[in-house]
């Protein structure tokens, strides 16, 4: 598999977060509306929207709300 087609060429920023920082959620919950988030031991860092036209979009977003959590934050 060329390396342009794997999850961590296409996410490098959720690949990042998950691996040294915190954990990522997907799907549905009774209790929180969005879709996508992103945790780290202090708490929520991410919250996508309500739901998604598709798992790439939402996946997508999920990457820019890290990226930017990471920018804000000066964490390499």
């Amino acid at each position: 598999m060329p390396k342009s087609n794997t999850f961590e060429s296409q996410y490098p920023n959720i690949q990042h977060f998950v691996e040294a920082i915190g954990w990522i959620e997907i799907g549905q919950n009774e209790m929180i509306t969005a879709f996508v988030r992103a945790h780290d031991l202090g708490g929520t860092v991410y919250e996508g929207e309500d739901s998604y036209p598709s798992m790439e979009e939402a996946l997508q977003d999920l990457e820019s709300g890290i990226k930017a959590y990471l920018d804000e934050n000066g964490i390499e």
